[in-house]
């Protein structure tokens, strides 16, 4: 028979903690910065089924809110569950997805525990709520009581660190936080939660220079994973219909959310829109796309205005929201402040969210966000050969020769040389393209095919 998660009331669990501290003489790790000093606590053993899951747990989160926009439980669901079973039994099955997920350089942790036994202690608070190490006591829960019926006795109690009884609940959120500063606590945590992570830091009225020095990152990073969650939010609620369901982000939304507010600054709100509706549908459509969809990052950037006219030309959309004198009256109706009050991009959004034409919209919008970026190339190409003479000219013009060093001066009149039947042979080749230029009449582009 599998583990089945059942409650000890919280009543019993404070007094066993309490009994057990009373003898227990092993310390634990210190937890530094604890009220401004380092704080060593005390361990303890337990039987597997006393400690409960701390459900605030921002490594769970991206999970949970799956959980309550999926089965239409309300908000609090979790966070108002801590102390019932059933809540507790459906972040066990969470943690047990978890605890089973590796990568190529990271074993899971089951099979470390399965191998190992307990190493480390877990950190729990003095009612039994676990603070660190939840995943840890899901996958010893789970080797303690095997599906098949079988028994590891090496699970039966399980060894904790325990905090002081007044610990409080801003101080647990500290803990994580702290935790998760560590690089090998943050590869645990998937962008969402740990953006959630900082987010509930910054609720607290810290700055975002204050949550960096705390995380151990910069400002910048800080306000970005912010901005990226923002984005996601957006997303989830205004295209995708799904609020909360953020495991729809939580795997490969990373990069094109945290890219989609660089690449929309300083456009008009018009303008804006419309970008976001590209950036979404790229990423809905990912699969279709070769390569990693954040290449195509120009496409809802700065080339979103070609790719929003291509669009609207080979959907046959219009996009002119202009108002003809017939239609005004004398007062001020047009935005005259306004470089795009007569650009409407909405009937292109429609057709990308509109279930009947999203697939012809959205096809015709990686075309012409592939096209608009080879062309872009193209010219920064054609452009590229100007660029490097005017940069070889710039660094020659600051050459000073009074300062060289005389021993110098030889080696350099021979470079200067070098130079000089360099430009001989770019100015012949350029004299040459002109004159084929000339005679063929085409005085632009790229020149001959």
């Amino acid at each position: 028979m599998a583990y089945k998660v059942e409650i000890v009331p919280r009543s019993e669990r404070e007094v066993l903690i309490a009994k057990r501290l009373e003898s227990s003489t092993e310390k634990g790790e210190p937890i530094y910065d604890f009220r401004g000093e380092v704080y060593t606590p005390s361990v303890i053993s337990i039987p597997i089924d006393v400690p409960i899951y701390r459900l605030e747990n921002c490594r769970t989160f991206s999970a949970q809110q799956s959980e309550i926009a999926t089965h239409g439980h309300p908000a609090d669901h979790f966070s108002k569950g801590q102390e019932k079973s059933s809540v507790q039994a459906e972040q066990h099955e969470i943690l047990k997805v978890l605890a089973k997920r590796g990568t190529g350089s990271v074993t899971p942790i089951i099979d470390v525990l399965r191998k190992d036994g307990q190493r480390e202690t877990i950190l729990i608070s003095s009612t039994g709520v676990v603070v660190n190490g939840n995943r840890r006591l899901c996958a010893m829960r789970e080797l303690y009581r095997g599906s098949d019926g079988s028994v590891d006795e090496r699970f039966s109690h399980v060894k904790c660190s325990v905090l002081p009884p007044d610990t409080s609940a801003d101080e647990i959120d500290d803990i994580e936080a702290d935790l998760q500063a560590r690089p090998q606590t943050k590869l645990d945590y998937d962008w969402i939660g740990d953006a959630q992570l900082i987010r509930r830091q910054v609720n607290k009225g810290r700055t975002s220079k204050q949550v960096a020095d705390r995380l151990r990152r910069s400002k910048n990073e800080i306000e970005n994973v912010l901005q990226a969650l923002d984005e996601a939010d957006l997303y989830l609620s205004e295209w995708a219909g799904k609020p909360g369901q953020y495991e729809l982000v939580s795997a490969d939304g990373e990069q094109i959310f945290a890219d989609i507010p660089k690449q929309i600054a300083r456009k008009s709100p018009t303008l804006q829109n419309a970008s976001r509706a590209i950036a979404w549908s790229l990423f809905d459509n990912r699969e279709s796309i070769e390569g990693r969809v954040y290449r195509l990052n120009a496409a809802f950037g700065k080339l979103a205005p070609q790719v929003l006219e291509t669009m609207a030309e080979e959907l046959d959309l219009s996009t002119d929201n202009s108002v003809s004198d017939e239609d005004t009256d004398d007062d001020f109706a047009l935005e005259i402040d306004s470089d795009e009050s007569n650009v409407d991009y909405q009937p292109i959004i429609d057709a990308l969210k509109n279930e009947e034409t999203k697939d012809d919209a959205v096809q015709v919008l990686i075309d012409a966000s592939e096209s608009a970026i080879e062309r872009d190339k193209g010219l920064k190409s054609e452009k590229a050969a100007l660029k490097a003479l005017s940069q070889a000219n710039a660094k020659i013009l600051g050459i000073d020769v009074n300062m060289a060093g005389k021993d110098t001066l030889p080696a350099m009149k021979k470079q200067a040389e070098s130079i000089r039947n360099a430009l001989k042979k770019i100015e012949d080749k350029i004299e040459a393209r002109l004159e084929g230029l000339s005679e063929s009449g085409n005085t632009g582009g790229k020149g001959e095919s």
